[in-house]
């Protein structure tokens, strides 16, 4: 004679697998999260790659394109609130597009079809055109358009003379770098919680509790940062 499940064993197996969702859902979500970071580095160390590819190119200067930084939809900065530059990187994915020809890597997998980005400080088209690739990183020292160049903006200089300039602008954002190796070339969009005004944006990040960066040598890592949530 077959036994059949009674009520209270059902309902202890029902609450049985209700824990363990509860308990392996985060490792989950966590795992896929790690999985996107990963994918972002590698984005990032792509671009690097191409900007060692132009700066051959170049006699080892970095692009100066601050024609684009203004021509692009929307213009230099369509915004009137953080951050008081534009580090947006849309002129770079259009500049670089004959080395890496892949616009996909100018956005991170975590911040697709995000809020954060769909934030105008954060997208930025490459031309008007209605399906026009789109790039999402930021790239803080270029983001500015002024003649001269200003001493913590790179455009057009030599990395050796990046790093002069920026210990001699005394930039408490830039730092003051001992090499191109403590240089941030690009890096996912973040807004800090020392911000005041950034209201509910305060503390968001691409990626939870830091970001990924590019170096202006080219090397790539994540960083924590305490003014992110976690």
């Amino acid at each position: 004679m077959k036994r059949a499940f009674t009520l209270i064993e059902l309902l202890v197996v029902i609450a049985i697998i209700a824990i363990l969702a509860a308990i392996l859902f985060p490792v989950f979500t966590q795992a896929k999260e790690s999985a996107k970071r990963t994918e972002c580095l590698s984005n990032l160390r792509q671009i690097g790659v191409g900007l060692e590819m132009y700066l051959s190119d170049y006699d080892q200067r970095l692009p100066d394109r601050r024609d684009l930084k203004q021509s692009l939809p929307g213009g230099w900065k369509p915004w009137s609130t953080w951050p008081v530059s534009d580090p947006r990187s849309g002129w770079a994915a259009m500049l670089m597009n004959p080395y890496l020809n892949n616009y996909e890597i100018w956005t991170c997998p975590s911040v697709r079809g995000s809020s954060i980005g769909q934030l105008p400080q954060v997208t930025e088209a490459i031309s008007s055109d209605a399906n026009a690739p789109v790039a999402r990183y930021w790239m803080w020292r270029f983001d500015q358009f002024t003649d001269p160049v200003p001493l913590d903006d790179l455009w057009g200089k030599t990395t050796d003379q990046s790093v002069t300039d920026l210990q001699a602008a005394k930039n408490p954002q830039a730092g003051y770098p001992t090499s191109d190796s403590d240089v941030e070339m690009a890096v996912d969009p973040y807004f800090p919680t020392t911000v005041p005004s950034l209201g509910q944006l305060k503390g968001l990040a691409v990626h939870r509790g830091g970001r990924n960066r590019l170096m202006l040598d080219c090397h790539v890592q994540w960083m924590r940062d305490i003014r992110l949530k976690a």
